[in-house]
């Protein structure tokens, strides 16, 4: 949509394929239904939450940066509302009006929309693109074809790698797909006891086994969830972007307490099992954790939760307190793309030119979107890299069509 809006606006003659029945229809799961459409910090830390081929997009976001985004919105009467993390939101917090404000531009820019229009193949002539197939046999020729269907994830949505078929078809390399931002299943099962059970303010650290010693890959705090599989939550989702396809050397370990170093715990614990000598340990450590988590690190312990409190050996409290400060978990594998935000990987940027969104290795194709191998952390990131990347795809497939 934003690619065909940018090139109406370029006064080039667009036709949108949809392979869907509605314009949109990603955009409507987005932010639980709100659409976090982009992030309002500033460009520097904007780029720090860009995981892979950040310098790719300056020429996007030079063509339309978050605040670029924001005022085009407002302007086509879509208030919007920044929240906590600098996340920016549709005033009404429905994602449906994000959709219906660009397809009324499109309307009034005279866009031809083609709903339910799946295409099959790309034309080539003369070394370059020239228009599309689409199922059924019908073609359309084109000066310029844009390319932005999205990766693998969700596939409900539509986006079931037919874009990413179509460039491997015509020579373009492809970085594996992989889930991003998506659950990770654990070898442990206990946490399937603790399913649906929220952590706050706890810190997530993960390491992967190299050489003599192992490397420190992630440690950052925020809120994380046990399910019936393993681990979900904002936490964890960024996490899994940042994890080694090769899972076996990769340990995890959750700080339940990271506002309290291991002396201050130490100390803690002992004016607890101090003041609560007559009680069962459990009493105590309900203190420390939720009660279900605090029953699990005991048994993780090989401790009762009925032992007295007073009968605890000081290395048993070391135990309990290493628990506490490191509770272990070993990543099984990602949850797929069914359940993935994003997709990981895609066509490969030294493919493209990163000042117009051209193919390198096919005049006339541009590309945009998820289908690039660019992604972010959540945050409302990746919507902008597919808002700003269409934007100069369509401004540039503009200028071609005004040339050709």
């Amino acid at each position: 949509m934003m690619a065909a809006l940018f090139a109406a606006r370029g006064g080039a003659r667009v036709t949108l394929l949809e392979r869907n029945e509605k314009l949109g229809k990603k955009i409507y799961i987005t932010g639980k239904g709100r659409c976090n459409l982009t992030n309002a910090c500033d460009a520097e830390a904007f780029m720090r939450h860009i995981l892979r081929n950040p310098r790719f997009l300056y020429a996007s976001l030079a063509a339309l940066d978050n605040m670029g985004l924001m005022s085009l919105m407002e302007s086509l009467g879509l208030p919007l509302k920044t929240e906590r993390g600098e996340r920016v939101f549709p005033a009404s917090d429905k994602a449906s009006d994000v959709t219906s404000t660009l397809a009324r531009e499109l309307e009034r820019l005279g866009v031809e929309v083609k709903l339910n229009a799946r295409v099959s193949r790309l034309l080539c002539e003369g070394g370059r693109a020239r228009g599309v197939e689409l199922e059924g046999g019908a073609r359309l020729t084109a000066d310029a074809v844009v390319l932005a269907t999205g990766g693998l994830s969700y596939p409900s949505t539509g986006s079931t790698g037919d874009g990413l078929r179509m460039a491997e078809e015509t020579g373009h390399a492809l970085s594996a797909p992989l889930p991003a931002l998506v659950p990770i299943e654990t070898v442990e099962t206990w946490p399937g006891a603790l399913s649906g059970l929220s952590l706050r303010n706890v810190k997530l650290f993960a390491y992967v086994a190299g050489g003599k010693k192992e490397r420190r890959i992630f440690a950052e705090q925020g809120e994380m969830l046990f399910t019936h599989f393993g681990i979900s939550g904002p936490l964890v989702l960024t996490l899994s972007s940042l994890l080694p396809e090769d899972l076996s050397g990769v340990r995890l370990a959750i700080d339940l307490k990271p506002a309290l170093d291991d002396g201050t715990l130490d100390a803690r614990m002992v004016r607890d099992l101090r003041e609560l000598s007559r009680k069962q340990l459990i009493t105590v450590m309900d203190g420390l954790a939720p009660h279900n988590l605090a029953l699990t690190i005991l048994e993780l312990a090989g401790l009762s939760p009925a032992l007295p409190a007073n009968a605890l050996t000081h290395e048993q409290r070391a135990t309990l307190r290493g628990l506490l400060k490191a509770l272990p978990l070993t990543p099984l594998k990602l949850r797929g793309f069914s359940e993935a935000i994003i997709t990981r990987g895609g066509v490969s940027v030294r493919d493209v030119n990163p000042s117009t969104m051209e193919s390198k290795r096919l005049p006339g194709l541009y590309f945009a979107g998820e289908m690039l191998d660019l992604d972010a952390t959540t945050g409302g990131f990746n919507l902008q890299i597919a808002f700003s990347t269409g934007a100069l795809a369509g401004k540039s497939a503009a200028k071609r069509e005004a040339g050709a």
